[in-house]
């Protein structure tokens, strides 16, 4: 049976494939709830869009969505239903959010319909017909399981977080390859966060968006009653804005 595509007022989607027990998706509900209670506005609810549903219904199931997260969890089922929505989320301007295995997809799905490259790749699931380029390669050593610092470069970011340097969690093993880097920072996808010891991607932020961010960090997992994570609040704050000016 295919996923309702209609949704009530203050509906967070998220695209991916559920599995309980899983930290970064056992979380995500929990930090929209610790947004929410910080901004005194009703709970949105949160409604999982696997990616396999995508595909074969379309991206017209996000159409009413008050805005979008993509999660961890990759290989995702349906690379390309993944990418249906993330691409449906960035051209309409709904408030965007990508974490980990996010922010791998929405690398892939702005190489591919922003900077035509048709064969844009993730290691993780092989070649495109065997001549993929290769976005998104596995990282030299596995950010798994590891707290690290973070540092941010781009302004608006760190009005949001209000510090430069934050501590960030990790579940993953691939990111951006470093030949496409500023390229698709110079497209309007920005370098907005680098590891503080060897300047490797680890936050993006698209240009010209109300909210479009890719960490592959997972912050809903360091998320607290009374002290959400900032990317999370401002996630939320804008989501339900948007809602609210309709």
């Amino acid at each position: 049976m295919p996923v309702d595509a209609t949704f009530p007022p203050r509906v967070i989607a998220v695209i991916g494939d559920r599995v309980s027990g899983f930290d970064p998706h056992d979380t995500i509900e929990a930090s929209i709830e610790h947004a929410a209670d910080a901004l005194r506005v009703p709970v949105p609810a949160v409604r999982w869009l696997p990616t396999d549903e995508l595909a074969t219904h379309g991206a017209d199931l996000l159409r009413d969505a008050a805005a979008v997260w993509c999660a961890p969890g990759g290989p995702f089922r349906s690379l390309e239903g993944a990418l249906a929505g993330i691409q449906s989320a960035r051209e309409r301007g709904v408030p965007f959010l990508g974490t980990c295995a996010g922010f791998q997809h929405a690398v892939i799905e702005f190489a591919r319909n922003v900077l035509n490259r048709p064969t844009a790749s993730h290691a993780e699931y092989g070649d495109v017909g065997g001549d993929g380029e290769l976005f998104i390669d596995e990282l030299l050593c596995s950010l798994v399981g590891q707290t690290m610092q973070v540092e941010i470069v781009d302004d608006e970011l760190a009005r949001i977080y209000g510090t430069t340097r934050p501590t960030e969690r990790y579940y993953c093993r691939f990111g951006v390859n470093p030949k496409w880097r500023q390229p698709l920072h110079d497209a309007g996808l920005r370098v907005a966060g680098v590891d503080t010891l060897d300047g490797d991607v680890r936050v993006m932020r698209l240009d010209r968006h109300p909210f479009y961010v890719l960490t592959l960090f997972v912050p809903q997992t360091s998320s607290a009653a009374g002290k959400p994570h900032p990317l999370i609040h401002r996630f939320v704050s804008v989501a339900v804005t948007a809602v609210d000016a309709v």
